[in-house]
Parts: C-alpha cells; sequence; structure tokens
C-alpha cells in the first residue's frame, strides 16, 4: 500500500477511536494502538502528535460535514427547516459521538489550547459556510445572520444535551 493510501486507512482508525474513546484517551500510545502500529510507526506518517491530532480531527469533521450533508434537501431551505433537521441530526444518539468530541474540541478552545483553537475557529467558520450555502434567503447578508443563528442555536441545544436535558431542547424547538 502506498504511503498516502496508508495515511488514510490511519487516519480512518484514529478518527473511528476518537469518536468511540474522546480526546482525553488520545495519547500516542493508545492512537497508535487503534492504528495497529506503533506509536514510532505512527510517527513515520504524521510529523508529532499535533499533527496526528489535527488530521485526525479533520477528518472527524469531514464525516461529520458528509452526514450533515446527507439528510438536507436538495433545494435551499428556510432557518426553520434548516434547524429543525440539523436539531434531529445533532440530537440523535447515533450522531452524538460527534458532537461528545465537539464538545471536548470547544472546551479546550476556550482555554485557549494553540492545536483546538484554530481547529474549533475552522470548524465553527466551515460550518457557518455549510448554513449559508442550504439557506434560502433575499440577501448574502440575511443568509450569513440565518447561518450564525443557526450556529448560535445548534451550538447551545448540544450543550444543553450535554447535561443531558435532551426534553428542554425538544421544548424550545
Amino acid at each position: 500500500m502506498k504511503s498516502d493510501e496508508r495515511r488514510d486507512a490511519l487516519l480512518d482508525k484514529l478518527a473511528d477511536f476518537v469518536l468511540a474513546e474522546g480526546l482525553s484517551a488520545a495519547s500516542l500510545r493508545p492512537l497508535a494502538q487503534a492504528a495497529g502500529i506503533s506509536d514510532r510507526m505512527l510517527l513515520y506518517y504524521f510529523k508529532d502528535k499535533t499533527a496526528v491530532m489535527a488530521a485526525t480531527l479533520e477528518r472527524i469533521a469531514q464525516r461529520m460535514m458528509v452526514l450533515m450533508d446527507s439528510g438536507t434537501a436538495r433545494g435551499k431551505l428556510d432557518r426553520a427547516a434548516l434547524q429543525a433537521h440539523l436539531l434531529d441530526l445533532v440530537l440523535a444518539d447515533a450522531f452524538w459521538p460527534y458532537m461528545r468530541v465537539w464538545l471536548e474540541v470547544a472546551s479546550m478552545a476556550a482555554r485557549n489550547d494553540s492545536l483546538y483553537r484554530p481547529v474549533a475557529e475552522q470548524i465553527g467558520r466551515a460550518f457557518l459556510s455549510w448554513g449559508i450555502a442550504q439557506l434560502d434567503g433575499p440577501t448574502p447578508e440575511a443568509r450569513e445572520a440565518d447561518a450564525a443563528r443557526l450556529l448560535v442555536t445548534i451550538e447551545g441545544m448540544v450543550m444543553v444535551k450535554s447535561f443531558g436535558l435532551d426534553a428542554i431542547c425538544l421544548k424550545a424547538l
């Protein structure tokens, strides 16, 4: 297997591990073990742990965007319709591993961690761009404002669900 193909396959295994175990379990040895290689070999494919984590989080974000796209209508939606779709998705148990990792990334970003802060910003901006592209609105500015409202609403719902207050999220709809 070529080096790039092997690295790609490793990223899938690393993403699976982080989604299952979380960032707190993601030190080099457990990551390498999950990928079926030694930690030294893992560093052959990635410069250092920061590069491993950045690439792994990028893979997780890619998967998350695919899931978000999969249930979205082909046409543009108003904010309420897109919000309802996204809330069904992010509150679903099957999607929750992505949200748990996102909460860990956000927590580390809040601590101004040099790896997680830019990753969180990149993911947040990607969500905004995705939202703008999905939304129907009279002007680009209106779509940007609706995407921002959507991001804030969804993030709030994810936070509230993390407390175990799923029913509150449903009442807010």
